[in-house]
């Protein structure tokens, strides 16, 4: 007897031209935010490549220098550290503590929101108890008081941001869960024995990816925002470390002086806070499109 074939797993490659088509059906704000996000996180990662001077070197001979192709492109500050070189190095800063807690806060409200939507007892009132006092509450103040008790640092940071910016995750994912569990496909998969995890994962998740990526984009720019400003009241990086809110902080005594200490921080902050929320608008604008080719 001859042994049976099995059937082969058949892998799709990449297409490069599918990509190109599908990037190129995408809004102009899509495309020209995630285009310069992408380059910034490539800046962020490979930043000695592109900029090879020390953003900690220090030279007091060259302190207050004024902006210049030949020397420092964006001048230099007070120890005489290359500004340009530490606004490339706060990218990686920044960028780093963002996604953190971007990642963090979204799992975190993945989990509630989907949790209180899909639970009929008790548990859906905790849960969404839980959610509407944790909105209630201003994240940035909560931030405060979680730093001065843990401390300073990239980690400590990163992950205090993600457990304040969980409840509006928590409350998008709420509300969505609560309209896809009553949909057709979905009563149908509990009708025929489909466990409640299964479900999540098969019919549940799959939908709320357009709105988590529409919601993340926004939360990411809102910890930008506020990793800045802890930085600049003293809250978040040690001081020393090239970060924006940091240069920031340190531009105020020169603010006369040496201007230049405050443009290449702010400028990196607005362009980014900015590119952020274009990716919002354009993926929130990509799906809709989307549904109203659907519905028609």
């Amino acid at each position: 007897m001859s042994a049976e074939a099995k059937p082969t797993e058949v892998v799709m490659p990449f297409s490069r031209k599918k990509f190109a088509k599908k990037y190129n059906r995408s809004p102009l704000t899509l495309r020209i935010s995630s285009t310069f996000l992408g380059l910034l996180f490539i800046v962020a990662i490979f930043q000695p490549l592109f900029y090879r001077v020390d953003p900690f070197l220090a030279d007091l001979g060259l302190r207050l220098q004024s902006p210049s192709l030949g020397g420092a492109w964006l001048g230099t500050d007070g120890l005489g550290q290359d500004v340009f070189s530490r606004v490339i190095a706060g990218f990686r800063w920044s960028l780093g503590i963002a996604s953190v807690g971007t990642i963090l806060g979204g799992f975190i409200g993945i989990t509630l929101g989907i949790s209180a939507a899909w639970n009929r007892n008790r548990v859906r009132i905790v849960l969404s108890r839980i959610i509407d006092i944790g909105i209630s509450f201003p994240y940035l103040i909560i931030a405060v008081t979680i730093v001065s008790v843990v401390g300073r640092g990239f980690w400590a940071l990163g992950l205090t941001l993600g457990l304040v910016c969980w409840p509006t995750i928590a409350r998008v994912v709420y509300a969505e869960t609560l309209t896809l569990r009553e949909r057709e496909y979905v009563t149908a998969a509990r009708l025929f024995g489909v466990t409640a995890f299964r479900s999540i994962f098969t019919h549940i998740l799959p939908a709320l990816r357009p709105t988590l990526q529409v919601i993340a984009a926004f939360v990411f720019a809102d910890l930008l925002i506020a990793e800045s400003g802890l930085s600049f009241l003293g809250l978040g990086a040690p001081l020393g470390t090239p970060t924006w809110g940091n240069m920031l902080n340190e531009s105020r005594t020169y603010l006369a002086t040496a201007p230049w200490m405050m443009l290449g921080p702010a400028v990196a902050i607005v362009l980014t806070i900015f590119t952020a929320n274009l990716l919002g608008e354009g993926l929130n604008a990509r799906e809709q499109a989307r549904s109203t080719r659907v519905s028609q």
